[in-house]
């Protein structure tokens, strides 16, 4: 497969179109059955998360929010070609791959409260935190790579990361380090048409992201991002790649169908037009119609998967409220092991801040 997509020839992988239908190829898809319907529980359970979560937010339960609407199968399908020992660096619209891993919506919702602990994964060690400052994470991915290489291990790296990324200076860092030691990193671009407000075409002249691929020395394809088949066939033989030979690079082409975060207002930078014409690819409605015809999902079972899943962040919205409020003190403890004279000043104005919001 990975020979198979030349990126600068613009063919993109897609194995299941927007009605539910199978795309005719020589690519079989490999999550059937039961399999696939554990997958889309996932993302519907990541949707419905996502969902609560932006009315938690505007119930100032949570504070800024990124929103993960329309990006489900990019982040399911991967997180779903990993093995138990494999890697997940993630940015920051991966709630479904979190999932996935074993991580819970009760540290979802806890992160966003501003407490690290929701970073903790006791039940799935091997995530990263969350990394805010765009691009960041993909040196991280790229460290932790070449560190499985040089112990000679089998483990292999997936990074997420959006195409405002690829604008950075870390992507090259990060690309041109792990093609050049070999380390087993799948680099897994979320290109979902806007790095905050700019546009994709504004901030690079390549015809895709899955091309950059070649000036790095390693195989680069584009798929469709809303296609849970199409990610996870493309991810799973990029994760036996990288465990084999080396890095990869995946362009996702999909659509943020919601704000950047909860501090956004896409009417400023984009259509309703254009929001309309990406609402039929929804990635959730494809797979669900497929189950349909297969006879495996029903609007029973549909309501069901859905009722669950709310009642389930309710309870974890409950639980991270009755926690106590993150001591001053943590949000600045584990940076260095020598809080400089900078850290400790910015503390002691924050300090300042709450003492004259309490007051109010």
């Amino acid at each position: 497969m990975l020979t198979s997509f030349d990126p600068l020839k613009g063919k993109r992988l897609q194995m299941l179109d927007e009605a539910g239908g199978l795309v005719k190829g020589k690519f079989q898809p490999c999550l059937e059955g039961e399999a696939l319907v554990a997958a889309y529980r996932h993302m519907v359970r990541a949707r419905v998360a996502d969902e609560k979560s932006l009315l938690f937010q505007r119930q100032k339960r949570i504070h800024t929010l990124p929103v993960n609407r329309g990006q489900e199968a990019a982040a399911v399908g991967s997180a779903l070609a990993l093995g138990k020992d494999d890697w997940l660096v993630q940015s920051y619209r991966e709630l479904g791959g979190l999932l996935v891993r074993g991580a819970s919506i009760r540290n979802h919702l806890l992160y966003f409260k501003g407490s690290e602990w929701g970073s903790v994964h006791a039940d799935a060690p091997r995530i990263l935190p969350l990394s805010v400052p765009i691009g960041s994470q993909i040196t991280h991915a790229a460290g932790i790579g070449h560190a499985i290489r040089y112990q000679g291990g089998q483990e292999v790296v997936l990074a997420h990361f959006g195409d405002g990324a690829t604008s950075q200076g870390d992507f090259h860092e990060g690309l041109n380090w792990a093609a050049v030691f070999k380390c087993p990193v799948v680099f897994f671009c979320n290109n979902n048409q806007y790095a905050i407000s700019l546009a994709r075409g504004k901030q690079t002249a390549s015809a895709t992201l899955a091309q950059k691929a070649i000036a790095y020395g390693m195989p680069g394809l584009q798929i469709d991002g809303n296609d849970l088949l199409a990610v996870h066939a493309a991810t799973s033989a990029a994760v036996e790649h990288a465990r084999a030979e080396g890095p990869v690079l995946i362009e996702a082409f999909t659509y943020r169908m919601g704000p950047h975060t909860t501090a956004d207002d896409p009417s400023i930078y984009r259509s309703k037009e254009e929001e309309d014409a990406w609402m039929p690819k929804d990635p959730l409605i494809r797979v669900q119609l497929l189950l349909e015809k297969q006879g495996l999902w029903d609007s029973t079972r549909e309501e069901a998967c859905r009722t669950e899943a709310a009642a389930d962040t309710d309870q974890a919205m409950r639980e991270v409220d009755e926690l106590h409020e993150t001591p001053v003190d943590e949000i600045f403890a584990w940076q260095y092991a020598d809080r400089p004279a900078e850290l400790r000043r910015q503390q002691a104005d924050y300090e300042a801040f709450l003492k004259w919001k309490e007051a109010r």
